[in-house]
């Protein structure tokens, strides 16, 4: 996707994946594209099928709110795609230098924390983590891709039992994360990295799925904590550019949180037997 013509590749991606009969229409013998046809789409939305046209070429790029919200609307998006659709027709707006470091008092809070938590940009590039977070999770690491790691590397398919869905509910975030800014260049040599290198990663992208920033359950199989039933936080961290602090914690009284307990006393121990060898 080029950001010349973001929202024509996004407005074709969507289109194809909405289902005629969803929408009211009655298909009749074998169509040869799936979703939507364009004309289709301008009509449900009320604009002409030339104007439509221009928009997906990027002959048009700046649709009014209304033509937007009524696009949105026919391609049934929720309301972070809509946000996300909207931004792409904006006048572009560049985002600020991603900052060199994780504040000084956020690195602090990691050290202090118990439970397993890290710092990651919104590439998905960790930046920091506590010793907890990458026991729990190896690649928690600074200097790792987190989107790299779960399509590329096998021991992280291992330890989510449900890594179909994590996948696609993670490209979604990413696509939500780096907004229109696809044509920064860490993120398109990592888009073609991925690209290149695995088939699910390309068919998920090629979906153009938009989807919040926000936490939810985590299931990790640790093979020596064994199953895991965690929670997963996302706290944005003010004035750093879009990192998030992401933190990692169990019910209380739980199977998992005991897990965790565990490693985390096992954790402190071993930290305190470095210490002392010093």
């Amino acid at each position: 996707m080029t950001r010349s013509n973001a929202l024509g590749d996004h407005l074709r991606a969507r289109r194809e994946l909405v289902d005629p009969a969803s929408v009211g229409l009655r298909v009749a013998g074998v169509r040869r594209t799936p979703g939507l046809r364009r004309e289709e789409v301008a009509t449900l939305a009320g604009i002409s099928a030339d104007y439509y046209l221009r928009l997906e070429q990027g002959r048009d790029r700046n649709p009014s709110p209304q033509v937007l919200r009524a696009l949105a609307r026919v391609l049934q998006l929720d309301t972070e795609a809509t946000r996300y659709l909207m931004g792409l027709a904006a006048p572009e707006v560049r985002r600020a230098p991603r900052p060199a470091a994780v504040p000084a008092g956020i690195r602090q809070l990691l050290d202090v924390l118990n439970v397993p938590a890290f710092v990651e940009d919104r590439t998905f590039d960790v930046l920091a983590a506590n010793r907890l977070a990458t026991a729990l999770w190896p690649g928690l690491r600074p200097g790792t891709n987190r989107l790299r790691a779960v399509f590329l590397d096998p021991d992280e398919r291992d330890l989510l039992p449900d890594w179909e869905h994590a996948i696609g509910g993670m490209v979604a975030a990413f696509r939500s994360s780096i907004g229109t800014d696809v044509d920064d260049p860490r993120i398109v040599r990592l888009v073609g990295e991925l690209s290149l290198a695995s088939e699910p990663f390309r068919r998920l992208w090629a979906r153009h799925d938009v989807a919040a920033l926000a936490g939810g359950p985590v299931r990790l199989r640790h093979p020596r904590l064994g199953d895991l039933e965690l929670r997963r936080e996302k706290l944005p961290i003010g004035d750093t550019g879009g990192q998030l602090l992401v933190l990692h914690h169990a019910a209380p009284g739980s199977a998992s949180a005991a897990a965790l307990a565990s490693l985390a006393e096992e954790t402190g121990d071993r930290q305190d037997r470095a210490a002392s060898s010093r």
